[in-house]
């Protein structure tokens, strides 16, 4: 393809296929904020509104109906769903859950060369919880933390009836914790063993540990040795990219040659923050992507796709609104840097 035609495809955010070792996606899907630019007009008529409060402020959060997901995949090469975090896809007796409509809804409306990342529910893999009780914030222990036969039954299982091949991997996403409140790396890596030793064998886990203390080498040969992947996350309390990649010895883990790039939040930034800013995630925001932060943010993506091509391995880089105000700008951006250097 000339350079005229492919810059007439990234002008359209037609962002498949950019590069062999790079496949650029998102981080959720049906914002209102990408009509115009992602979904055509006349999903406008079928927006539907909801409230969200992030600590003393209230927003209007506009979605689209999941028949949308067609139009995503007219535009990325893989789409994560965040929804499987809150909730499993069956109770533990069996009854299908809310998230299971949702994804059947995901299944029966995505094209055949769709590829999802679904991130494993918290009751599974987070060490504690976020609770309110009575107006107050606590983080109370997790009962079935590390339960591999629920996390399979409740999760797993029906995740890949549903989606078969379309299922690229599951990212396990673990919250951050302080060194004081942190078991011993060598006793929370058995317990990690343990729990995947016993999961289903058949999907690509890409692990998120957001304690980086925690981030040994005995656990990067871990991973390495077990064919799990380590997700390379931008988000407010890890180092940068580039760090991430030297501490993880410079080799991508992950046994289908699969990475994972999450660009979430710019570093040192909260959550809370970087979504104020880049609300309603339907343009870059200067104080997100105009920062030396947002710059370098870019460049180590890029390097980790000149490693891949190196290493016969696949980038799958997910763009949050987040961290640059708007993520089909933030993927473009990616996708042209990545062209500029190849």
């Amino acid at each position: 393809m000339n350079a005229t035609a492919l810059e007439a495809r990234l002008a359209a955010f037609d962002l498949r296929n950019v590069h062999p070792n790079l496949r650029l996606g998102t981080a959720s899907d049906r914002y209102a904020g990408w009509i115009g630019q992602i979904y055509p007009e006349h999903y406008a008529r079928e927006v539907k509104a909801r409230t969200r409060q992030l600590e003393d402020d209230r927003f209007e959060e506009r979605v689209l109906p999941v028949a949308s997901v067609r139009d995503y995949f007219a535009h990325f090469d893989v789409l994560e769903l965040d929804f499987t975090f809150y909730r499993p896809l069956r109770e533990p007796d069996g009854r299908p859950t809310a998230s299971l409509f949702t994804l059947n809804q995901y299944a029966t409306h995505a094209p055949a060369e769709a590829r999802f990342l679904l991130k494993a529910p918290q009751q599974f893999f987070a060490a504690t919880l976020r609770r309110n009780r009575s107006g107050r914030i606590r983080y109370e222990p997790n009962p079935h933390y590390l339960d591999a036969q629920a996390c399979s039954r409740q999760f797993l299982e029906p995740a890949c009836e549903v989606l078969g091949s379309r299922l690229l991997g599951v990212i396990f996403e673990q919250e951050y914790r302080r060194v004081s409140e942190s078991p011993k790396p060598q006793a929370h890596l058995a317990a990690l063993d343990a729990f995947f030793d016993a999961l289903h064998p058949k999907v690509q886990a890409h692990l998120e540990l957001r304690s980086p203390h925690l981030w040994t080498p005995a656990y990067f040969h871990w991973l390495a040795e077990r064919g799990l992947g380590f997700v390379f996350s931008h988000w407010t309390w890890l180092p940068p990219l580039h760090r991430q990649w030297k501490l993880c010895g410079e080799h991508f883990t992950a046994a289908d040659r699969n990475a994972v790039v999450r660009l979430l939040t710019p570093l040192r930034m909260t959550y809370a923050e970087a979504y104020a800013l880049a609300y309603p995630f339907n343009r870059p925001v200067a104080e997100l992507a105009e920062t030396p932060q947002a710059e370098a943010m870019v460049r180590d993506v890029t390097f980790l796709v000149q490693a891949a091509a190196k290493e016969g391995a696949i980038v799958n880089v997910i763009a949050n609104n987040r961290a640059w105000g708007n993520a089909p700008e933030l993927a473009r951006t990616i996708a042209r840097s990545v062209l500029q250097t190849f």
